[in-house]
């Protein structure tokens, strides 16, 4: 079994991975993108997903492990596995915003609030749905972005549940800082 946290990028993924980690469930990440404004505690991804399609020899060191795949990605994991996918949702405007802003801090034009930008990603959600629907080898779990925040502490139980294992539930809770909540829907 493979843990998969996803989700679309700046959808919450990386606090889902500080959450378990700090709980004590073991996450697949390495170092090689830093802290920075935009995750000051870190993105917990692990390099080799980004070339997922091109080489996934290496999943299996995946194996009772969580890994962090960004939703365009998942449609890449090998059908030899079993998977249990925690998928986190946030507000579509939210996601837009929130990589508006980092992509304009790290010096690049962003698309911001392109109402096409929103559909291509609406279509892209309901495409996930239904691909997760066609695959028994995977059992998901879909979490809302602003409820993590307003209560971690049922955030961390649902998670406990869902992966069956006991987790340390107040470390997972005390891991959300609601200040970083920082693109919210009016």
């Amino acid at each position: 079994m493979i843990t998969i946290v996803s989700g679309l990028p700046r959808s919450g993924t990386s606090l889902l991975m500080q959450m378990l980690d700090a709980g004590g469930f073991p996450v697949l990440c390495d170092d090689e993108r830093r802290a920075d404004e935009d995750n000051p505690r870190g993105y917990f991804e692990y390099t080799p997903v980004r070339r997922l399609e091109q080489d996934n020899r290496w999943l299996a060191d995946a194996e009772g492990k969580a890994l962090k795949v960004v939703s365009p990605l998942l449609y890449h994991l090998p059908k030899d596995f079993k998977y249990c996918l925690i998928f986190i949702q946030r507000p579509l405007d939210e996601v837009l915003r929130s990589q508006a802003m980092m992509l304009n801090r790290n010096g690049q034009n962003s698309a911001g609030d392109d109402p096409a930008l929103q559909l291509h990603f609406e279509r892209h959600l309901r495409a996930v749905d239904a691909w997760v629907e066609q695959h028994s080898n995977i059992s998901r779990l879909t979490l809302a972005y602003a409820e993590v925040i307003a209560d971690p502490r049922r955030t961390a139980e649902r998670l406990s549940e869902f992966l069956r294992t006991d987790l340390n539930l107040e470390r997972m809770a005390g891991i959300v800082d609601p200040a970083l909540y920082r693109q919210r829907t009016a």
